[in-house]
């Protein structure tokens, strides 16, 4: 009698396409080109580099740039074939890629600590998240050369997000706080801190101004800065502490007694709404398509969030 014969049962698993090699360091990110054979990563290395499939079947760099610095994040806009790199020397590079993706032309740089970086196509601004807890809104497209900090954030930023349908902004830090900011908003550009060698209310010296606290026989006070109004003030005239929303300062900060007075109630109300996630995020990716954010952590615990209730 012949031995009966079982099949084994069919094993799903991913299928490897292709390997794409060459960096020198980690590539901190890489995304695909949409609609097209390749692929642009940002490494330790400095590099920057478009791969494209050749008819060989491999990837091979069409553009290979060296950058002054480490690259820590990229964001990349198909429809203008504009990429922002972001640096460890705390510089942001903008590019714009030619229609082959085989040229790379330099477009501007500016300064911004950056840790991550999203775009939103719509009013053509840049996201630059820091680790100074700070998220910078660069005017890219206006050319107006605005740029207007949104704070929300007790520790480093790691990850931006936009929700062009609702126009909101998701932003994440290592605390694990997830902050959802409403972009719908005429937002105000932050004043220039003035400088001032004694209080701009008050005129009491500050601590460096040796002649007029020898001229008046007083001793020298802090320097502290109104941040609705940018003056210098001594600790006094700046006692009070305020929310200024539509400046980006979601929580308390330093005011001078007369900005106090000016701020409403309706000037407090939040743009923003805060949300923990419970662990230590290092990376986040949002799905528009049903509104799913996905959260890592240095938990090595992967997280999927229905944002539904908040991005509406």
């Amino acid at each position: 009698m012949a031995a009966e014969i079982h099949p084994k049962p069919l094993t799903r698993r991913p299928v490897l396409l292709n390997k794409i090699e060459g960096s020198q360091d980690v590539v901190n990110t890489a995304v695909i080109i949409p609609k097209e054979d390749g692929v642009i990563s940002v490494s330790e290395d400095r590099t920057i580099r478009i791969w494209l499939k050749r008819d060989s079947g491999q990837y091979w760099p069409s553009v290979y740039h060296s950058m002054p610095s480490p690259c820590s994040c990229m964001s990349f806009n198909q429809e203008t074939r504009r990429l922002s790199v972001g640096m460890d020397n705390g510089f942001i590079s903008e590019f714009v890629l030619a229609e082959d993706y085989n040229k790379m032309t330099p477009d501007r740089t500016f300064q911004g600590s950056v840790t991550a970086l999203c775009w939103d196509p719509v009013q053509r601004v840049l996201f630059s998240g820091s680790s100074d807890h700070s998220i910078i809104m660069w005017d890219i497209g206006g050319r107006k050369g605005t740029a207007i900090e949104l704070q929300g954030h007790n520790e480093k930023v790691q990850g931006l997000c936009y929700a062009h349908h609702t126009r909101q902004l998701i932003s994440c830090s290592s605390d694990g706080g997830i902050v959802i900011w409403n972009m719908d908003v005429q937002r105000q550009e932050t004043p220039e801190w003035l400088d001032s060698d004694s209080c701009q209310k008050c005129e009491q010296p500050f601590f460096w101004n040796f002649k007029q606290m020898w001229d008046s026989k007083k001793i020298g006070l802090r320097q502290h800065h109104c941040r609705k109004c940018g003056k210098a003030m001594c600790g006094k005239c700046s006692s009070k502490r305020s929310t200024i929303p539509l400046m980006g300062f979601e929580f308390e900060v330093r005011v001078c007694d007369s900005c106090h007075e000016s701020i409403t109630d309706e000037d407090r109300a939040p743009t923003a709404t805060f949300h923990d996630s419970k662990h230590s995020i290092v990376h986040i990716h949002y799905e528009v398509t049903r509104s799913w954010l996905l959260t890592s952590g240095a938990d090595k615990i992967i997280k999927l969030w229905d944002m539904t209730p908040v991005v509406s």
